[in-house]
């Protein structure tokens, strides 16, 4: 299991053993802020968010002074350890997914309210980086696809459905703020919501998107 942690300031991998292995603490020898999201790209590369709501007060961490000076958006290679900066104008990038292609990457940006959209290069770069929408109560925070390419999103309400060019399709109410949430069971059709104090669980009729096979050979 890959972890973000924003106490340790590390990006982790606990173990089959229940050992814990910190993959990465640091760019150019500078600690991370508070590593908070986290995907696996089936490369096996990691793409990790970097805000700085960990070291802002001690409520959700320590309070410190940003080593890295900024709030950024990194790749880390398990195997070698290497640590790539692969964008860097965010103010607090928060959740992120890839699209079911790995072609496209969506990034939320907490502060400023919106989800970016990115163009995944051949070598692994970002370019573009528009606005795909604004959050329209809060902000959104952790991000998903379905099978029909619409991206999901968290956000104060509940979650909120979008077309692929960023029109809200609807929204599903939650009683409480929603941080993050995943597509789980055999089928990938319920919902876990990890809420404000609660864990929410609910069947919807369509499927969390399904991503390309480790082995996947690209032409």
């Amino acid at each position: 299991m890959v972890s973000c942690e924003q106490g340790r300031r590390a990006v982790t991998r606990t173990e089959a053993d229940g050992s814990i292995r910190v993959l990465a603490d640091a760019f150019d020898g500078k600690r991370f802020n508070s590593p908070n999201d986290i995907i696996e790209r089936s490369d096996g590369s990691l793409w990790f968010t970097d805000p700085s709501y960990g070291i802002d007060s001690d409520y959700e961490g320590v309070r410190a002074d940003s080593e890295i000076g900024g709030c950024h958006v990194f790749r880390l290679d398990p195997a070698t350890g290497q640590v790539t900066l692969v964008a860097d104008d965010f103010d607090r990038p928060n959740g992120l997914a890839f699209s079911a292609d790995e072609r496209l990457l969506y990034i939320a940006d907490s502060a400023r309210r919106h989800l970016r959209v990115f163009t995944v290069t051949d070598d692994l770069a970002l370019t573009g980086g528009s606005v795909l929408c604004t959050c329209q109560a809060g902000t959104f925070d952790g991000v998903r696809i379905d099978d029909g390419g619409r991206i999901w999103a968290a956000a104060e309400d509940g979650l909120h459905c979008f077309d692929p060019d960023g029109t809200l399709i609807g929204k599903l109410h939650v009683p409480e703020v929603v941080a993050n949430f995943t597509f789980g069971c055999p089928k990938r059709n319920r919902l876990f919501i990890c809420a404000t104090s609660s864990l929410y669980s609910i069947m919807v009729n369509v499927t969390g998107a399904v991503y390309p096979p480790y082995d996947v050979v690209r032409d």
